[in-house]
């Protein structure tokens, strides 16, 4: 606890840089203070914190490298830190940050600094002891043993470079008992491996993360308030803005919503608009505390899993526009250990709670049980048809006579005449308020974690290889959706008998 009371006693010694507040004592917050007490508490190495856009991220990465760079806080001799951020340009910001705060040191210890900037981004001290301010590239780390690294936004570092600069500093670390903080806002889904540090830290690591409850309303002031910790202390953005700007999100939709959770929300949601099937917001329009009840027909949309993947049915009711989906697993693994094989966490575990998950057979979901749960839940309600992969007609036909099923079948392909033509009336018909259901986790995800991959002609289809989770759900519902629309739009006509003239 000594050496975290030094840093916070530092820390208060400076003055902000730059900013509304330029020339003030740098006074942090309640939350700052209390990363900072636990990270740097004696069995902690790694410290890992989620707090949303313009909440003082930067002072507690300045603040902390600058200490620890002249012994404010580490005995150790010849001391390394790194900093490291997803480009150069954001690594120099960091440098500038943390050189602004060094004008406010003592002036006898700032003349023992000495500053780089130019190919490397480097402050040196009394000679000794060196930051540098990296971009996320494993080589930039080569043959560093760092007493402190500051991973700045680790949830934004490109994929498979970002995980090996982790691997490679994290290694460094180790050969000097080093301390490591990763601070940012929230990555995109819970398979990123920011996510999972949080999900699921291993020991001597301390999380804090400060991410309100998924499917909230964008402007609600209390998940607002909990996401900006700092607001209510003068860092960062008033309550006021970030309520006007929910709202501003909210008229304005689409991408600009979605960046909104993202980065003021920090909820886990991509910002990216290319490739998104629809945004997490345009999907909650669907969800209903009172979705419509059961009428007409129903049309049964499947998509069978393998061995890995989800078995997934819809059960959509054109007439009503009600949609109802479920999704199964095997029994081996568990879902607590598929939860975390995907990076998922409890998600499993909480579907299967909510009756929206459901585990079958051992390694791969038997077809037959599956189609024999879907006529279970369907409660003797008339089926029109079902919907199903042309690809694994063999299966879906056996499937169907074990179970004793005898409805018609309409089979759809997943290229871009078949899959295009679904992807497109599955949108259509939810943007036109023809698809209503109950809230669903299930689905939810699926849908935020969904891409289509578009022709050189603008058609677009679903793709599982470029998705970031299980879309198995989004599947089934675009194959049940498509097909009770068709219906609706194109009745067949009566046939009337022959007539004589």
């Amino acid at each position: 606890m000594a050496r975290a009371k030094q840093a916070i006693d530092f820390i208060g010694g400076l003055k902000v840089p730059e900013g509304p507040r330029a020339g003030k004592p740098l006074k942090l917050a309640p939350f700052q203070r209390q990363f900072i007490r636990k990270s740097l508490r004696g069995g902690n190495k790694i410290g890992v914190l989620s707090v949303a856009r313009g909440n003082g991220k930067s002072a507690i990465s300045g603040g902390l490298a600058l200490g620890h760079l002249v012994g404010a806080w580490s005995p150790q001799p010849r001391r390394e830190i790194i900093v490291a951020a997803r480009t150069r340009d954001q690594a120099q910001i960091v440098w500038n940050y943390v050189a602004g705060l060094a004008l406010t040191m003592d002036p006898a210890e700032y003349e023992k600094l000495t500053f780089r900037r130019g190919q490397k981004l480097e402050i040196e001290y009394d000679g000794e002891h060196i930051l540098r301010c990296i971009s996320a590239e494993p080589k930039n780390a080569l043959g560093s043993s760092p007493t402190l690294c500051i991973m700045d936004e680790r949830a934004h570092w490109p994929d498979d470079k970002g995980d090996d600069l982790e691997s490679a500093l994290l290694s460094g670390l180790g050969k000097r008992s080093g301390v490591c903080l990763m601070i940012s806002t929230s990555a995109s889904s819970n398979a990123h491996s920011f996510s999972r540090w949080l999900d699921d830290p291993p020991p001597g690591t301390y999380t804090q993360e400060h991410r309100p409850e998924p499917g909230l309303p964008v402007d609600d002031m209390d998940s607002i308030l909990l996401a900006n910790p700092g607001s209510k202390h003068g860092i960062g953005s008033s309550p006021e803005w970030l309520q006007t700007q929910a709202t501003m999100a909210i008229a304005r939709g689409g991408s600009v919503l979605s960046k909104y959770r993202l980065f003021n929300r920090n909820e886990r949601t991509s910002g990216e608009r290319r490739d998104r099937l629809m945004t997490l917001d345009e999907w909650l329009e669907v969800e209903s505390s009172d979705p419509p009840q059961r009428d007409g027909h129903a049309i049964v949309g499947i998509d069978l899993g393998g061995t890995a993947s989800m078995s997934a049915c819809a059960m959509y009711w054109p007439t009503s526009g009600r949609l109802e989906v479920f999704g199964a697993f095997g029994n081996d693994p568990t879902l607590e250990d598929r939860g975390q094989r995907d990076g998922v966490s409890d998600s499993y575990v909480e579907m299967h709670q909510r009756g929206e998950l459901i585990v079958m057979g051992q390694k791969v979901v038997p077809a037959d049980s599956f189609i024999a749960e879907i006529v279970k839940r369907l409660d003797g309600w008339p089926m029109a048809c079902i919907v199903g992969d042309r690809y694994r007609k063999g299966e879906f036909q056996e499937a169907l006579f074990a179970a004793g099923v005898r409805v018609p079948i309409v089979w759809r392909g997943n290229g871009f005449k078949d899959g295009g033509e679904d992807t497109a009336r599955f949108t259509k018909a939810v943007f036109d308020g023809r698809v209503s259901m109950a809230p669903s986790r299930l689905m939810a995800s699926a849908v935020n974690d969904c891409v289509v991959v578009t022709d050189d002609s603008g058609n677009s289809k679903l793709t599982k290889k470029r998705s970031l989770g299980r879309i198995d759900p989004v599947s089934a519902a675009s194959l049940a959706i498509a097909e009770g629309v068709r219906r609706q739009d194109r009745p067949i006509p009566e046939r009337k008998g022959l007539t004589w003239a």
